[in-house]
């Protein structure tokens, strides 16, 4: 089907959807939970031909984030089955107020109408993308990569047979079946037919959306997040933490990119990181993390000399750029240049400190002795996600329902006139 031609339809469940009620919608979440959990093994055939074609052609750690086993996918059906579960954010009364000769002002949230999402390589987005929407009132039209392009068809196939089993139309969830650019062009220019549209993925893309398209864009996910070790942490718990942010699951965006030390701390600081994210881990037959040293960091440890642009890279992998400070400052300024504003973290034992860190990052997550790892939908009590977005109006941070609607105001009189 011919991308005008899905919009067009995709357009005409606008109105359907600002009035399904809330027991319709769970219902329907519901269903495509269990759907998705007895179609697991046609969901992984499709997953094993994405994986075979992808493999040699992206990173491992991006293979890991396109490949599903029988626990992601449960992890996606409790994902929507939260979704269901969270309070309806369609007709909250957002604010009461009596206007001028006694009107009644109301103002409520509405769905945004339809909504695209262009992702690449993470299949949970299918399920993560059409749960919000559906929950929020919204249509979702759906543009995935080419390295998750069968994967996130079968998902959604799935998803609109418990559609169908529900009642409700195909329509208020569609998939594109060109992966091309093309494709992707054309939702950045349907206006009129998109409301909103959400890129996700790496930088390039976002990039694209933001310069190109004609209709809104959120934009999200690129993290260049930093963790700063300030001259009073408890060096154990930064270790800790600096392991988990960078090793757990470095493709994802809020894994860390950046490491800043205080320069006060750094001889006896940085030689225990490369012992923990190197030399240990390589012992243990894993992929060690390569630290891309800055000339002062250099002074205390051993790496790769950092390059003009690894500061400002989202690696996305077992890399990890590193610079020594003279204090929270200069780690603030650095943040401050350098940052994409997505997650940010200080560790440190001085309240000051944190204080001054909290105010003066700019970024959608600021972090105080925890790693920037938990900037997350579900983490935060969303269910689950559209993206994390990384600028200031409308929707920051973790979206979920509440950023997927806008609102409008509703007045009521009895026979009021303006004077």
């Amino acid at each position: 089907m011919q991308v005008s031609e899905m919009l067009k339809n995709a357009s005409a469940c606008r109105s359907f959807m600002r009035t399904l009620g809330t027991e319709k919608k769970n219902e329907a979440l519901e269903k495509m939970a269990s759907r998705l959990v007895a179609d697991t093994e046609a969901i992984l055939e499709a997953n094993a031909l994405d994986m075979a074609e992808a493999k040699g052609a992206i990173s491992d750690v991006m293979l890991d984030r396109l490949m599903l086993n029988p626990r992601r996918i449960e992890d996606m059906a409790d994902g929507i089955r939260n979704v269901a579960a969270l309070p309806d954010p369609v007709g909250r009364v957002l604010e009461e107020t009596t206007g001028a000769e006694g009107i009644a002002i109301r103002k409520v949230s509405v769905p945004m109408g339809v909504i695209a999402i262009i992702y690449e390589s993470r299949p949970n987005v299918t399920s993560d993308a059409a749960a919000l929407c559906l929950k929020s009132g919204n249509v979702c039209v759906l543009r995935s990569g080419r390295e998750a392009f069968r994967t996130a068809h079968v998902i959604t196939d799935s998803m609109r047979s418990a559609l169908r089993e529900t009642g409700l139309p195909e329509d208020i969830i569609c998939m594109v079946d060109d992966p091309s650019r093309d494709s992707a062009a054309a939702l950045m220019k349907a206006s009129g037919l998109v409301d909103l549209l959400i890129p996700r993925g790496g930088a390039g893309l976002i990039k694209s959306c933001v310069e190109n398209a004609t209709v809104p864009v959120i934009e999200t996910g690129v993290g260049i997040c930093t963790v700063y070790v300030e001259s009073s942490a408890d060096q154990e718990m930064a270790l800790k933490i600096i392991d988990n942010a960078k090793t757990q699951r470095p493709s994802v965006c809020n894994a860390m990119e950046v490491l800043l030390v205080d320069r006060s701390i750094a001889g006896q600081f940085l030689p225990k990181v490369k012992e923990m994210l190197a030399d240990r881990r390589a012992a243990e037959g894993k992929i060690p993390v390569e630290l891309r040293l800055s000339e002062d960091a250099a002074e205390f440890t051993q790496g790769t000399p950092a390059g003009e642009n690894d500061f400002d890279t989202e690696f996305l992998d077992y890399i990890l750029a590193v610079k020594t400070v003279s204090g929270i400052e200069e780690a603030c300024r650095h943040i401050e240049e350098h940052s994409t504003r997505h997650s940010d973290a200080i560790i440190t034992q001085d309240p000051a400190k944190a204080e001054y860190f909290t105010m003066n990052v700019d970024s959608a997550a600021v972090y105080v002795n925890a790693s920037t790892r938990f900037t997350d939908g579900g983490v935060f009590g969303l269910g689950c996600e559209m993206g994390i977005s990384t600028q200031r109006l409308h929707a920051r941070g973790p979206m979920g329902l509440r950023e997927l609607n806008t609102y409008k105001y509703i007045i009521t009189g009895n026979g009021q006139i303006r004077r």
